[in-house]
């Protein structure tokens, strides 16, 4: 009688240990997502703001037909990966868009007037808090990632996270090396 009780308190621990650990990596999970909607509404904003900025600095720079035409395929692009894409796949389009972003902006700064345009000033204040907001966003998610992985991969939570179909979540980072490089403008 008395083995019967004591079995059946390890099996009542144990099952209070396996809940928990499921318990967390639930809750973990859900961190991971709801950091990727964080960065899914900075993004959309950031979608938002760049035809106005294309738009303003057109006006002055109608020359830069190639860098407007970039700024709008990467756009595009990043729209298209957020809908089908992994997050490596939404991160090099997103990285592309940046890159470009960075080439309007060298334009941009090549015209002292367009500089004193209020709608500019506001537009490009924004969107440079936004650009903010989102590397905030990835840095959160890519925490929440780092942490997610980490009790996925260690043991026990391992086993237990392999039997309930739990799989490790991608960071949001730059694939490309190149990416990292600043652009360079040049006027012919």
């Amino acid at each position: 009688m008395e083995i019967a009780l004591v079995v059946a308190g390890i099996l009542v621990v144990l099952a209070f240990f396996l809940i928990s650990m499921y318990n967390r990596l639930v809750t973990l999970r859900q961190r991971v997502r709801e950091a990727w909607a964080d960065i899914d509404v900075q993004l959309k904003r950031r979608w938002d703001l760049i035809p106005n900025l294309v738009e303003t600095v057109k006006g002055y720079a109608a020359h830069e037909r190639q860098t407007f035409e970039a700024v709008t395929q990467a756009r595009a692009q990043a729209i298209a990966a957020a809908t089908s894409g992994s997050p490596e796949q939404r991160a090099s389009a997103e990285n592309a868009l940046g890159g470009a972003l960075l080439n309007l902006r060298a334009v941009a700064e090549a015209y002292p007037q367009l500089q004193a345009v209020q709608e500019f000033k506001d537009l490009s204040e924004n969107l440079s808090a936004t650009e903010d907001k989102i590397a905030f966003a990835r840095r959160f998610y890519n925490g929440g990632v780092r942490d997610y992985n980490t009790a996925l991969m260690t043991f026990p939570t391992n086993v237990l996270g392999g039997m309930f179909g739990f799989t490790p979540e991608q960071y949001f980072e730059l694939t490309d090396v190149a990416e990292r490089a600043v652009p360079q403008v040049k006027f012919t």
